[in-house]
């Protein structure tokens, strides 16, 4: 099976709480588990990335608009990027490693960020980050009314402000977050920029960096496959567009093994041997995907496996059916907000992050919608009328948010049971992992390298040397 996976075919616990005694006028805590007594690791500081913590002034400013001055409790270095704000009231460590936040500068509404710290990089027992979503900070700057320096929480390693200096991203607080999202709001997400311990300077406005016109999924999306076991016998291929721990995790707990491929990786050429085929999150327009909406149109053409997508997923499975999407004004990102289940008049609180969305207007008669959005009427997913193929713009697996939707996984790992047993009755055929594959492929993301905000440091010194030069010929 490894050569035939590689060579396209040419045919189409929760532990248990410890025991401890009250004391009087003590206050019972509950629902915390109890990791034992191993010693925590702190984590390695990134050698090209780190910078001391910095709480020099910072002035965060958005092209054509407001300008807003505040102190730095990040890494001391300049960014800039897309600023987009999110609702969310917990899950920060979630929120910023998250890969579709990739090349974006996030700006918190809740007033206190950081109280509960930042927790360690440890893993589960496939493998994959307990806490993270991805193993480095994707955005490139935090923007907060106010962040919380010292921090209390039982998985807590070190404080908001470490992590963003070891991770090499600047970060603002004590400034206007309300006046900064009516701003957004009103006018849409707009660039932006950090400056650490530097006055603004109108003339480098030129330096904005937009990230919409880089394919950002290539940045995130792994090099080459990997693999996470488990005890399951469904193998299923994920389209790594920069997919979230947690996916991967509702699938493996599922009983699935996921194999990740690169996001345009053919997929349609190995698909035969696979139980089921799903569709990342990631970042950035799904226009750029070009290659993997033509591979997604392939496989739809060429075979019967099961699909799901989310998010980024759902968006690129649109338009490799032939619809259109669209960029909304100022996004959708938060935990809280109220999807229609259209087929069964249910709705559920999801958690979402996305800037673009599906154009349901333009879905083929083999389409319907499948969720609404109930505060701006978007679409929010789409399902086959006849086959088991369906994509959801929010998130059910929701690390740092609601639950409400995750039964949206049992009900692709049954088509994915469906599948298989169908399959079986043509001809003996085992989709599982070899040992082999198991053992020669990575168990993580390969060659993805947090080098965004570095890009967008060289970028603006590369404008800074073009005006000097101007000046100089002038």
């Amino acid at each position: 099976m490894f050569s035939r996976l590689f060579r396209p075919s040419p045919s189409g616990t929760f532990k248990a709480a410890a025991k401890m005694p009250l004391r009087v006028g003590c206050p019972a805590r509950f629902l915390a588990t109890v990791e034992g007594n191993a010693p925590r690791m702190m984590p390695t500081p990134s050698k090209t990335r780190a910078t001391p913590v910095s709480h020099d002034r910072a002035t965060f400013t958005i092209r054509d608009g407001p300008v807003f001055h505040g102190k730095s409790f990040g890494a001391k270095s300049n960014i800039s990027g897309e600023a987009v704000f999110t609702t969310s009231l917990v899950g920060y460590p979630e929120s910023l490693t998250d890969p579709s936040y990739r090349g974006q500068i996030l700006v918190f509404t809740q007033p206190l960020i950081g109280n509960y710290g930042v927790p360690s990089s440890a893993r589960d027992e496939n493998g994959l980050l307990k806490y993270f979503e991805s193993p480095n900070i994707q955005a490139v700057g935090v923007v907060v009314a106010d962040v919380a320096e010292q921090y209390s929480h039982w998985t807590a390693v070190e404080s908001l402000s470490e992590w963003c200096a070891r991770e090499g991203v600047p970060a603002i607080s004590g400034v206007d977050t309300r006046a900064i999202v009516t701003y957004l709001r009103e006018e849409g997400s707009s660039l932006a920029r950090i400056t650490i311990g530097e006055e603004y300077d109108a003339d480098q406005d030129e330096a904005f960096v937009d990230p919409e016109q880089i394919n950002l999924v290539r940045k995130v999306s792994t090099k080459a496959p990997f693999h996470v076991s488990s005890t399951g016998d469904l193998h299923v291929a994920v389209i790594d567009c920069g997919v979230k721990e947690n996916i991967l995790r509702s699938l493996v707990g599922r009983g699935a093994s996921v194999t990740a491929f690169p996001y345009d990786y053919p997929i349609h050429k190995v698909a035969h041997h696979f139980d089921g085929v799903f569709i990342s999150n990631g970042p950035g327009d799904p226009t750029h995907c070009q290659d993997t909406v033509y591979h997604l149109r392939k496989l739809m053409e060429s075979s019967q496996v099961p699909i799901m997508g989310i998010c980024l997923g759902h968006q690129l499975l649109a338009l490799a059916a032939g619809a259109k999407t669209i960029k909304l004004k100022y996004g959708n990102r938060a935990h809280n907000i109220p999807a229609l289940d259209l087929t069964t008049g249910r709705c559920h609180i999801t958690s979402q992050n996305h800037g673009y969305a599906v154009d349901a207007t333009t879905l083929s008669s083999d389409w319907k919608e499948y969720f609404v959005n109930l505060n701006d009427s978007s679409n929010e997913g789409m399902i086959h009328k006849s086959r088991p193929i369906f994509s959801t713009q929010f998130h059910p697996e929701a690390k740092g948010g609601p639950l409400d939707s995750s039964y949206l996984f049992d009900a692709y790992i049954d088509s994915v049971h469906k599948y298989k047993r169908s399959q079986a009755v043509f001809a003996k055929r085992d989709s599982r992992p070899s040992p082999l594959l198991v053992d020669i492929l990575a168990k993580e993301r390969v060659g993805v390298v947090p080098t965004i905000g570095m890009d967008n440091m060289a970028a603006q010194a590369r404008a800074a040397e073009a005006r000097a030069a101007a000046a100089a010929a002038g």
